[in-house]
């Protein structure tokens, strides 16, 4: 539970941090990849 509340602040910080859409829908990828990553 605690690794998925990491993950979610991170990319909550991601996606604070980028100025465009092509930034935006990379970091919304390497989130997904890496709360996928986390469930397995």
């Amino acid at each position: 539970m605690l690794l998925r509340i990491t993950l979610l602040l991170a990319a909550s910080l991601l996606l604070a941090g980028c100025h465009t859409i092509a930034g935006f829908g990379k970091d919304v990828r390497s989130a997904g990849q890496a709360i996928e990553r986390a469930a397995q």
